[in-house]
């Protein structure tokens, strides 16, 4: 089993992906140097803890749950950001790592999307993520593995989440063999495992109503070096549970004339095993849009989407799942509950659609 590994070429990292979105904050810009990261081999329990020598890291769950006639998504996201400017500082003060969370929940038969956001450095016993295995607190909300399952507590103004989540199936590595490649250049990558097809049990609240809910999960965790290819936009991303214990991955980088930069993704299947997409098999087309109130932004919320697996259409079960999160990482961006359907009009499983430079250009 290698050891983790930073690429003695780089001495600072950049963000990649969902942590983009952070990039907006001031003091966490940086234009040093980079290259390609090394394959690796993952080593867990250790790979699903922290991997502070990296510039941005996330660990990001979705899911579709149910309690009696009620249906609910609902969406954790953690993530963890090294300012290289204060690596230095001796001062205990000194914020060395930030991590924000981002928490939501889609109350289907409401029409209604909630969310709320954490920030905060990391020490002091109010913030950090061990390094060990998966466990992350900011302030009063965490996430916490023990083995083959996680603990979620995430209570906000109006709703909360504390859900139980097990492993179903073996860890799924994106890419190759979990080096995944994000752009035209080969230091545009990051390291990606997904587990999906997670059984969930918990309570969700809102406004005060506590509700039991069983369903099933999707866990990404990726940690990256390098941003994103300069040209890119903003991306669409989809990760699906299929009903019959299929995952699906697929996702697209935008430039600005809205044709795709890159792609990529994979389809596993429990008879035939994983096959990860090349480059040009993966293609988004847009059916419908909806447009934001709040932002003026127009976002796709039905796709066809042509992958080796399946010419799929997914749609979002409700328009508005625009979250507004300027408070923390400072962007606005769509990710919400979304139904995946064949090409034979079956609705097939379910999962998450993630969109963002739609509201404003992605900034770098």
């Amino acid at each position: 089993m290698s050891p983790p590994t930073t690429p003695a070429c780089i001495t600072h990292g950049m963000p990649r992906r969902r942590f983009l979105l952070a990039t907006g904050l001031a003091g966490l810009a940086w234009t040093g140097p980079a290259c390609a990261l090394p394959a690796r081999t993952m080593q867990f329990p250790r790979d699903f803890g922290s991997h502070p020598d990296f510039r941005t890291e996330w660990w990001y769950i979705t899911g579709h749950t149910a309690a009696g006639g009620r249906e609910f998504g609902f969406q954790l996201t953690f993530f963890r950001s090294r300012v290289e400017g204060t690596q230095a500082m001796v001062s205990r003060f000194a914020a060395r790592q930030l991590l924000f969370a981002h928490a939501a929940i889609t109350d289907v038969q409401g029409k209604k999307l909630w969310h709320d956001q954490r920030i905060a450095r990391d020490g002091f016993g109010v913030a950090f993520a061990s390094e060990a295995d998966m466990h992350i607190k900011l302030r009063d909300w965490s996430l916490q593995g023990r083995g083959s399952r996680y603990t979620a507590e995430l209570p906000a103004t109006d709703f909360a989440l504390k859900l139980q989540f097990e492993e179903t199936q073996a860890v799924l590595l994106q890419g190759r063999q979990g080096l995944s490649r994000k752009g035209p250049q080969e230091k545009q990558a990051s390291y990606y495992y997904s587990q999906p097809q997670l059984a969930t049990r918990g309570t969700l609240q809102l406004k005060g109503q506590a509700f039991e809910v069983t369903g099933k999960a999707w866990l990404d965790h990726e940690w990256s070096e390098e941003v994103l290819h300069p040209s890119a936009t903003g991306w669409d991303w989809i990760g699906m549970n299929l009903d019959d214990g299929s995952a699906l991955t697929a996702f697209r980088l935008r430039d600005k004339d809205g044709s795709a930069l890159w792609d990529g993704g994979s389809f596993r299947s429990p008879k035939a095993g994983l096959y990860t997409f090349n480059r040009g098999e993966v293609i988004f087309k847009p059916v419908r849009s909806w447009k934001s109130p709040l932002t003026q932004a127009s976002y796709p919320v039905e796709w066809i989407v042509r992958t080796p697996a399946d010419y799929y259409t997914v749609r979002a079960v409700i328009d508005n799942q625009e979250l507004d999160s300027r408070q923390s990482t400072g962007a606005v961006y769509w990710e919400g509950l979304s139904e995946l359907i064949d090409s034979n009009g079956k609705r097939v499983g379910s999962g998450y659609l993630e969109m963002t430079g739609y509201a404003q250009r992605l900034r770098l």
